[in-house]
């Protein structure tokens, strides 16, 4: 099986060759042991070769990172228990190095999720610990300046262990532009935000937020390529929610709830969630089972329908990301210490190890591309 697995990795390979090109692309983790901040690689999208350049610059718990659309700027959040903070780059696309621009507070702790909205101009944070969102002002040179904006999440959820408060855990602009979301863990809530491009400002939307089941702890989202249905991993159930997505009221109708595990299997804790650029398959990851879930979407209803569940080659696969042609997607397992890749298969969206053996990196959390 696995002769026949790497035999078909490499055909995928082939037939990717044909529109292969070579990105740079960075990882972000954590620092307490022997990670030394961020990381930067090529990737070469013909075979699916990931190359180590080293350390891109040492700062500490850049956990998660975000790329402008010019792809000149990489921002981080520096994941902290105390007061945490975030940091603009400067990218060096031949040397594969950063240099700071400057770093500012995030207005809470433990940052753990960032995004810039459609114009560039605008940073939204997401503070775990705090259970707050913010947003800063992006110049055009990258500088960061203080916050505009400031809402802090209040509640919790039935587990008293992990829901005894607000833990915003991620922010994600609308395609539009004109709302923001943030999922909250510690309260089931999906928050949404009416956005104003020209000031930064956030106030909240009319309802102020979706809710998922109780104790679901709603983790990161994705919008479909048609702007109008939107999915949520959540971790604490290691389930996909579905939604509605009314584009011009902002507001979320749930139609679908969906498991990322096999039946029996205990140990839950969901991570990362994508859509393949055609709107056509659904990837979850699974930590503790250490798998991709994939989901094949409806074309019409976009319901999921579990097809698949891949061994990540690791532990703990915290996140993954699909490369810019859709060919390959790279899996961050943060505690086994490795970037893995794996062919996507054009027609049936299954994921097959490359040829490449996974490459090492200490305590990865996200990984980048940089077009």
């Amino acid at each position: 099986m696995n002769d026949v697995k790497t035999t078909l990795s490499l055909l995928l390979a082939a037939s990717a060759a044909a529109y292969g090109a070579d990105y740079l692309a960075f990882s972000g983790g954590y620092t307490a042991h022997a990670g030394k901040g961020i990381y930067s690689y090529r990737f070469d999208s013909a075979n699916g070769s990931l190359k180590a350049m080293g350390v891109a610059i040492e700062t500490d718990n850049p956990s998660f990172l975000a790329i402008d659309a010019k792809r000149h700027l990489l921002f981080a959040v520096h994941e902290s228990n105390g007061p945490s903070a975030v940091s603009s780059f400067a990218i060096d696309a031949k040397s594969g190095k950063l240099a700071l621009i400057n770093r500012v507070a995030s207005g809470g702790s433990a940052a753990c999720h960032l995004a810039l909205d459609r114009t560039g101009r605008w940073l939204a944070v997401a503070n775990y610990g705090t259970g707050s969102v913010i947003v800063l002002p992006v110049a055009a040179d990258g500088r960061l300046d203080n916050a505009v904006a400031f809402d802090q999440h209040k509640g919790s959820g039935p587990n008293p262990m992990r829901q005894a408060g607000p833990h915003a855990h991620e922010v994600t602009f609308s395609p539009d532009n004109r709302f923001l979301l943030a999922n909250d863990l510690g309260t089931d809530q999906i928050y949404v935000y009416r956005f104003d491009a020209t000031r930064g400002t956030v106030t909240p939307n009319d309802p102020p937020s979706a809710k998922t089941a109780p104790g679901a702890g709603p983790r990161h989202l994705v919008f479909h390529p048609n702007g109008r249905i939107l999915y949520d991993v959540n971790e604490m159930a290691a389930t996909v929610t579905a939604f509605r997505y009314d584009a011009a009221k902002g507001t979320l109708e749930e139609f679908q709830d969906i498991s990322t595990l096999p039946e029996g299997f205990s140990e839950r804790s969901g991570a990362e969630i994508a859509v393949s650029s055609a709107g056509t398959f659904l990837y979850a990851s699974n930590r503790g089972q250490d798998t991709i879930a994939l989901f094949a979407i409806d074309p019409l209803r976009f319901t999921l329908t579990a097809a698949d569940r891949t061994p990540t080659l690791g532990s703990k696969p915290r996140h993954f990301a699909l490369d810019p042609t859709g060919a390959w997607l790279l899996v961050e397992n943060q505690d086994s210490g490795n970037i893995a890749v794996f062919s996507v298969h054009p027609r049936t969206g299954q994921l097959i190890p490359s040829a490449h053996a996974p490459v090492r990196v200490p305590d990865p959390v996200c990984l980048v591309f940089v077009p």
